[in-house]
């Protein structure tokens, strides 16, 4: 994610939303890049709590600067996965 104020409160909220899982957060100056194994769930409501403010999941699309994977965009919240071919 781009960095800034959502990036910061996206990688607090991944580590609050996926208890037990590995969060790996990189510093990349001009972007955060934010990753767990297999799948990462993000709720609007813990982005809501670590902003201060009222969050909509489209907010979150514009500042992604990449992603691995899939990404499930609901109201309340977004799933990225990696789904594996063989």
């Amino acid at each position: 994610m781009r960095q800034g104020e959502l990036a910061v409160a996206v990688a607090e909220a991944a580590e609050i939303d996926n208890p037990g899982k590995e969060i790996l957060v990189e510093d990349k100056v001009a972007y955060l890049r934010i990753q767990a194994d297999d799948e990462m769930i993000i709720h609007r409501k813990t982005i809501e709590e670590m902003l201060g403010r009222p969050f909509s999941m489209n907010e979150l699309e514009v500042e992604l600067s990449s992603f691995a994977g899939r990404i499930d965009t609901h109201v309340d919240h977004v799933r990225f996965y990696y789904s594996k071919h063989f």
